[in-house]
C-alpha cells in the first residue's frame, strides 16, 4: 500500500468529484494521503476533509507565499489546531524566491515561527523550498543547534528509532543537499518530475538524486493537483497516479516497484504516525 506524502484535496479542482478521485486511489493501492494547509483557512479545510475520509490525514501551516498575510494571532489559531487528532504534521512551510508573493525577510520569520511551533507540539514539518535552498538550510540548521532537543520518533519501533525532524518536499536540491538534510533527520520526497524526460541541455536532477539516495531516506508524492507525471503531464494531478512515480524510482535504482511502495510508505509511516499529544 501507498502514502501519498503530499496531496492538495482541498483544492477546487476536487470540488465535483474528490470520492470518486479518492476511489481511484484506494484503487490503486493508496491507503494514506497527507494534506497540507496553505494559509489559516485552507488548514482547516484539511482538517475537514481529514475527518470526513479515513484515508486523510491533514498538516497546518503557511505557506511563504502566504507569509505576508500571517501574523501572530493566525499562528497561535495554528498551533490550536495542531492538537487534532488527525493532524500529523505541520506545513506546507518554508521559503519560496521564485515567485515572491511575501517579502523574503517574512517569509523567514514565518518559516522560523512554524519550525518553533513543531519544536513544542513534537510534530514533524513539511518544508517548501523553491529557489531558496541556502537560506532554507541555514534557518533549519540554526533551529537544530543550541536549543531544545527536536526527535520525531517513530510508534512501533521500539529502542533507537532515527529521529525524523520532517521531509523537504518536491526535492529541490542535488545529491549533496539530500545527503545533508538526511543526515539532519529529513526525509526528501519526489514528485512528478522524476518521471519527466532527461534532454542533454536540462537534465532530470531530480531523477539522479532518486538513483543515488537510499530508498529508505525517501518518499512520495503527487503534490496534487500539480506536477503530474508522464504519461498524464498536463493534466490534473490526483494520488491515484503515485504508483507511476514509484515504477520510475524503481525502474532508476532496479529494484521491484513492491520494494519502493513498501519502503517508502514506511517511511511516511514513521513520519506521520508519531503526534505531538
Amino acid at each position: 500500500m501507498y502514502v501519498d506524502s503530499h496531496a492538495h484535496l482541498f483544492k477546487k479542482d476536487y470540488a465535483a468529484d474528490l470520492d470518486d478521485v479518492l476511489s481511484r486511489a484506494r484503487d490503486a493501492g493508496v491507503d494514506w494521503i497527507v494534506n497540507p494547509g496553505t494559509d489559516l483557512e485552507t488548514s482547516r479545510e484539511a482538517i475537514e476533509l481529514a475527518e470526513r475520509y479515513d484515508i486523510i490525514y491533514a498538516c497546518v501551516g503557511y505557506h511563504p507565499h502566504e507569509a505576508a498575510r500571517c501574523d501572530g494571532r493566525t499562528l497561535e489559531e495554528i498551533e490550536a489546531l495542531s492538537h487534532h487528532e488527525k493532524v500529523v504534521g505541520i506545513g506546507e512551510i518554508g521559503l519560496d524566491y521564485h515567485y515572491d508573493f511575501s517579502p523574503r525577510d517574512r517569509q523567514q520569520e514565518v518559516f522560523a515561527l512554524q519550525i518553533d511551533i513543531a519544536r513544542r507540539r513534537k510534530l514533524p514539518i513539511v518544508i517548501h523550498s523553491r529557489e531558496a535552498e541556502e537560506d532554507s538550510l541555514r534557518i533549519v540548521e540554526r533551529k537544530l543547534t543550541g536549543e531544545s532537543p527536536w526527535r520525531i520518533t517513530a510508534d512501533g519501533d521500539g529502542e533507537g528509532a532515527a529521529a525524523r525532524r520532517g521531509v523537504f518536499h518536491c526535492f529541490p536540491g542535488d545529491e549533496a543537499m539530500a545527503r545533508k538534510v538526511n543526515g539532519w533527520g529529513f526525509y526528501i520526497s519526489i514528485p512528478g518530475p522524476v518521471t519527466f524526460v532527461s534532454k542533454p541541455q536540462k537534465p532530470n536532477l531530480m531523477a539522479e538524486v532518486a538513483a543515488r539516495i537510499p530508498l529508505d531516506q525517501m518518499m512520495l508524492e503527487t503534490d496534487s493537483p500539480y506536477l503530474t507525471p508522464v504519461p498524464f503531464r498536463g493534466k490534473r494531478n490526483e494520488p491515484s497516479r503515485l504508483p507511476l512515480i514509484a515504477l520510475r524510482i524503481a525502474e532508476l535504482k532496479g529494484v521491484p516497484v513492491e520494494e519502493v511502495g513498501r519502503v517508502t510508505s514506511e517511511s511516511g509511516r514513521k513520519l506521520f504516525g508519531k503526534r505531538g499529544s
